[in-house]
Formats: C-alpha cells, structure tokens, sequence
C-alpha cells in the first residue's frame, strides 16, 4: 500500500498541497504550449464522425491515413481553442470495449460556453443519449465506443467556480 492510500484522504490532499503545490506567483511557466490533441479509438469512423460533428458540433479538420498502421485512419475534430481530438481505427485488430484501467483515460472533459452547453445537453436528450448533469454545469456521457466524456459549462481555468490554473 502507498503512502497515498492511508489516513484521511483529505489529510492525505492537504498534505500533498503543503509539499507541492506552489502559489500562482511562485510558480514557473509550463514546458508546455498546451494540448496538440488527445487520441481515442473508433470502432467505426462513420458514427464518429456523426457523433462528434453532427451531435456535439466539433468540426470534423482532417482524416488521414494512421502512419503507424496501415490502412488505419487517423481523424481530427475541432474542439476550440487550437485544441484537437483525434481518433484511431484499427481495422483487423480486435482491440476489445472501451475500458476505465489504471493508467487509461476517465474521461475527457471539454468546455463550452453556457449557452451552447444548455443546446448541447438537449440535443444529447432528443438523440437518446444517457448522460448525467452534475452540479449544473456539468454533463457526463459516453461516446458510441464507450469512452466517456464531459461537456463542462465553466471557462477554461475553473472547475465549479474555483480558479485551477
């Protein structure tokens, strides 16, 4: 068992900000420039495309052939921002359900504004998809290969009214 995993979690929480989180001043710039893209895998690129261009609105912006696998597609959708999610498919390997593991993805959560998230979270409604609003802002739901996704009211930066970045 880890030192994480014993006591009270949230001493164990405010422990971990005591030793490593530093206040914004304090803090050096990012190595990074931000997230070129996150890549998922697809089952069947025609019912992502339709999911994520026709249902959530991210523009479809580029599909390729996957240059580690031939005859594998890679695709682009536009999520704002300059940031892109992407997709794989692997024709001819059986790469089994989506699955939450350690070490894999939980999910991926994108902002929008308000508005377009109420517009979102109805057209979800009228597709049939299942989905849980939490806190007024947020909605959780899986794509057609189970991977699941949040669409997130508040602005880039905040998470339920509290500044993160």
């Amino acid at each position: 068992m880890s030192d994480t995993d014993r006591g009270d979690p949230a001493e164990r929480r405010a422990a971990l900000r005591e030793r490593h989180l530093r206040p914004a001043p304090e803090r050096p710039p990012s190595a990074a420039r931000g997230l070129h893209h996150t890549a998922l895998v697809s089952s069947d690129v025609e019912r992502t495309i339709r999911f994520y261009q026709d249902l959530l609105e991210f523009p479809l912006t580029e599909l390729i052939e996957n240059r580690d696998y031939p005859g594998s597609s890679h695709f682009f959708f536009d999520i704002g921002n300059g940031n892109l999610l992407a997709f794989f498919d692997f024709p001819g390997l059986d790469v089994g359900p989506y699955a939450e593991v350690l070490g894999g993805l939980h999910h991926v959560a994108i902002s929008v504004e308000p508005a377009r998230w109420h517009h979102l979270v109805a057209k979800l409604e009228a597709a049939g998809v299942e989905h849980v609003v939490h806190s007024g802002v947020s909605v959780y739901f899986r794509d057609p290969d189970g991977a699941r996704l949040e669409l997130i009211a508040d602005p880039l930066g905040e998470m339920y009214g509290t500044a993160v970045l």
